[in-house]
C-alpha cells in the first residue's frame, strides 16, 4: 500500500503545478483582453469626438452661413466640449464657407514623474 501512497502524492503535486499554470494563463488572457478594449475604446473615444465637431461645424454653417472661425466658438454656442488633457484638436480654417481641417489627436496621459520633469 505504500507504493500506492506516493504515486498518489506526487499526481497531487503535479496537479497543483497544472492548476497554477491555468490560473496564470487565464489571468493573462484576462488581462490582454481589458488592455485590448480600454485600446479599442480610447480610438472610437477620438473618432465620436472627431466627428462631433464636424457635425457642429456643419450644424453652424447651415444655421448661421459660415463655417466658425476658431473651436471656442463652437464650445461657447454649440455645446462642444472635451478632455483639453487628453485630446489636442487641430482646426485649420480655410475661409468661411470652406469645411475647416479637423483633426483629433490623442495625447499620452501624464504620469507623476512626467510632472515633475
Amino acid at each position: 500500500m505504500n507504493r500506492f501512497e506516493k504515486k498518489q502524492k506526487k499526481f497531487r503535486l503535479s496537479m497543483h503545478w497544472i492548476s497554477i499554470a491555468v490560473f496564470c494563463i487565464v489571468l493573462i488572457a484576462f488581462f490582454y483582453g481589458v488592455s485590448f478594449l480600454s485600446e479599442t475604446t480610447a480610438k472610437q473615444e477620438a473618432e465620436n469626438l472627431e466627428k462631433s465637431i464636424i457635425r457642429g461645424a456643419v450644424h453652424c454653417y447651415a444655421l448661421e452661413g459660415f463655417y466658425p472661425e476658431n473651436l471656442d466658438y463652437l464650445e461657447k454656442h454649440y455645446g462642444i466640449t472635451y478632455n483639453k488633457r487628453k485630446y489636442l484638436i487641430s482646426y485649420e480654417v480655410i475661409g468661411s464657407n470652406i469645411m475647416p481641417d479637423i483633426r483629433v489627436i490623442p495625447l499620452k496621459e501624464r504620469t507623476v514623474d512626467s510632472i515633475w520633469d
